[in-house]
């Protein structure tokens, strides 16, 4: 993960921290909903991803420190779980969801667990942030540029969630999910290059 640079990280997050997998059971929750529930669901929702996010990058290392886990390990690790969300995407169904009548409360709930954790912001993540801050750990211009590429993913994420209703009318069921793929086929990509990175680090030797 060397020469990174805010434009990398941002695609890398975007790739991974997209809410596209998200939107039908987002557009279930704020069906039936006044405008001002439909915009705190928005809200809950991102900011629980925006806090994920966030604490992945400032608390992750140091997670990894406490349980003696090694950078190339943890890069493996992530990039195989890259591999199993970005299979996940590329295999997905659209299928419509109906939810049964619930109090706002839960309906707030599931805008954290799972829309926003895992479905938006989950361990994939945490593992591509974790990964990106050791790299620019001793450069603070780059943290400063993964810093910024968060603020901008999660006003991504809220624009997507708050216009989710008229890209779900425009793309249709079939272009959401050909749009899911393609964010699929991003993730293995970036799953594969973490678990080069972690196997060259690992085994200088061998690549």
């Amino acid at each position: 993960m060397n020469e990174m640079s805010f434009q990398h990280y941002l695609l890398g997050l975007f790739a991974v921290a997209n809410n596209v997998a998200a939107i039908p059971l987002y557009i279930s929750l704020i069906q039936g909903r006044t405008e001002k529930e439909q915009h705190k669901i928005c809200r809950t929702a991102t900011l629980a991803s925006f806090i994920t996010m966030i604490t992945s990058l400032f608390a992750g290392l140091a997670v990894l420190n406490f349980f003696e886990i090694s950078i190339p390990a943890f890069r493996i690790a992530g990039g195989l779980l890259l591999l199993s969300t970005g299979f996940n995407m590329m295999n997905s169904v659209q299928k419509a969801m109906e939810m049964a009548e619930q109090t706002f409360s839960k309906i707030i709930s599931t805008a954290i667990i799972p829309i926003a954790i895992p479905m938006t912001t989950g361990a994939g993540t945490m593992s591509t942030i974790i990964l990106f801050s050791e790299s620019a750990r001793h450069q603070p211009y780059l943290q400063f540029s993964l810093m910024g590429a968060i603020g901008i993913m999660t006003v991504i994420i809220y624009i997507t969630f708050y216009y989710a209703p008229k890209i779900v009318s425009y793309l249709g069921s079939t272009g959401l999910d050909v749009l899911t793929k393609i964010f699929g086929l991003i993730t293995l990509a970036l799953g594969i290059q973490f678990i080069l990175t972690g196997i060259s680090g690992a085994f200088p030797k061998i690549l």
